[in-house]
């Protein structure tokens, strides 16, 4: 007999989701005044966990007030070493309810347990505790004379990391003494509402952080508002550009996280086991939603063979299911759009020559899933090695030289992260010289420390979240010139 795991589901009782959520705005829980309530699902069954209120203009005008009022009021007399002290207190607070977190990630966002576990949760945590640290250190980051924070940030997250995207944005920005209106994704609102208890737990002041729930439009009007000081956007390349357009001759700072189509290069010296799993790890984690996935392998063609033996046995290997178990290796696809999304790439890759390979692989009846696939004879005119799938779905190249690696894998739109697989430190430090990427992981994937810094080039965006580069989106130094004029709460505006 074959061997098998027996089931092992964490439970969900420890995770109290109430029926209806309205938004976090100056420190309390409010009733939205505009918009349409809208159902956050579970991708893995398709059941309703809450309703969740939509921010309209009056609501987003609300909770930026508040963070202005905070700003200019009761933060901007919180010294550098208290901020530091409340960064602190969330982070402790974050750690003691783990195990909350992780299951509610994992529900509203369909990523296996075993990752919001062990991934998602502490580095959330450790974001939080790394830039406690430098809250009262900033005149010694290198960042110019006399920095100071620009005002109020508007933080727009997707669905992929909802609450390690909140952290990477949140921070800093309070480490830095901004305020904030943060919009999370309108399907994983679910650990940013239960942050807001954070917050709430962690006594923080009223306004300094603000929480509205909704879609498009919310976020569009958030980036629009005029007394917003800074946009920070992770998402997709489509929507970054469009809010590039709209702030364009105004004052406002931004920075984009945007999409990517990272190359994975395992060069024929490259420890194979390892790098198989290294592989793995770059575009199956987290069903590959996440923006620096490995989603293009380059094998050099001695070795291309013995890497694809091993790769698929490795796949066969993964298992499929309820992300609530700690065995599952792959969960559910966020929404029945992204589902589509993966569905019509991968059907254009077999439209247009490249074969296509996946496990036997049995999925559940509900929820939204795509089993573990793998395309060869793919060619770099493909739309499946130019276009970002988020899914787990990995496209594999070869090449004969590290000159042909290089050009095919910057010959990519996008210049987010790259991984390069090889036993020579010298051709790893060449290579990491030539790639137009971010982030070049070597012999690993997918590893991340608050310390370091991310960010793209071309259409994967501008701007560092991360490690002291991410304290300098939101400071201002010496006598540059502020965003949109300051107000206090008391004088009157247009919405």
């Amino acid at each position: 007999m074959p061997f098998d795991y027996a089931p092992a589901p964490e439970s969900r009782s420890i995770v109290d989701i109430k029926a209806s959520y309205g938004l976090f705005i100056g420190g309390e829980f409010t009733d939205a005044t505009g918009g349409t309530p809208f159902k956050t699902i579970s991708p893995s069954s398709e059941e309703v966990l809450a309703e969740v209120s939509e921010a309209g203009p009056s609501d987003v005008d609300r909770a930026v007030k508040a963070a202005r009022q905070a700003f200019n009021g009761v933060w901007s007399r919180v010294g550098p070493a208290e901020r530091g002290k409340y960064l602190y207190r969330i982070a402790r607070i974050v750690q003691e309810r783990a195990r909350e977190l992780a299951v509610l990630e994992s529900l509203d966002n369909g990523k296996p347990i075993r990752e919001s576990r062990d991934v998602d949760v502490p580095t959330a945590a450790a974001h939080f505790f790394y830039y406690a640290g430098w809250a009262d250190k900033l005149d010694y980051a290198g960042l110019g004379p006399a920095p100071r924070p620009l005002g109020v940030a508007g933080q727009i997250i997707p669905w992929n990391f909802p609450l390690l995207m909140l952290a990477w944005k949140i921070a800093p920005a309070l480490a830095t003494g901004n305020t904030v209106v943060l919009k999370p994704a309108e399907t994983t609102p679910l650990t940013a509402l239960l942050f807001a208890e954070i917050c709430q737990q962690a006594d923080l002041p009223p306004g300094v952080v603000n929480i509205i729930t909704g879609a498009g439009d919310t976020g569009q009007t958030l980036v629009e508002h005029p007394d917003v000081d800074k946009i920070a956007f992770t998402g997709s390349t489509d929507v970054g550009k469009s809010i590039q357009r709209t702030i364009a001759g105004t004052r406002k700072r931004l920075t984009l996280e945007l999409g990517g189509k990272a190359a994975n290069v395992v060069f024929d010296d490259a420890p194979i086991d390892q790098a198989v799993e290294g592989i793995v790890n770059g575009i199956f984690f987290n069903q590959g939603h996440v923006c620096c996935a490995g989603s293009r392998l380059l094998v050099q063609e001695s070795v291309a063979e013995a890497v694809l033996d091993r790769l698929k046995r490795r796949l066969s290997t993964l298992r499929l299911g309820d992300p609530l178990d700690k065995n599952t290796d792959i969960g559910a696809i966020n929404s029945p759009v992204q589902l589509a999304k993966i569905h019509e790439l991968s059907d254009a890759g077999d439209a247009e020559g490249a074969q296509r390979w996946q496990p036997q692989c049995q999925l559940p009846e509900r929820g939204y899933w795509y089993p573990p696939t793998l395309f060869t004879g793919v060619s770099q005119s493909h739309r499946i090695a130019r276009e970002e799938i988020f899914g787990p779905v990995l496209s594999v190249l070869t090449f004969r030289t590290p000159d042909e690696a290089v050009a095919k894998a910057n010959n990519s739109p996008y210049g987010l992260s790259a991984g390069v697989w090889t036993e020579k430190g010298s051709r790893i430090l060449w290579m990491a010289q030539q790639l137009r990427a971010g982030v070049v992981w070597a012999n690993t994937f997918n590893r991340f420390d608050p310390a370091s810094p991310f960010g793209g080039y071309k259409e994967s965006g501008f701007g560092r979240e991360g490690g002291r580069h991410g304290l300098e989106a939101y400071l201002a130094q010496g006598n540059e010139t502020m965003g949109p004029a300051k107000v206090t709460a008391e004088e009157p505006r247009d919405g």
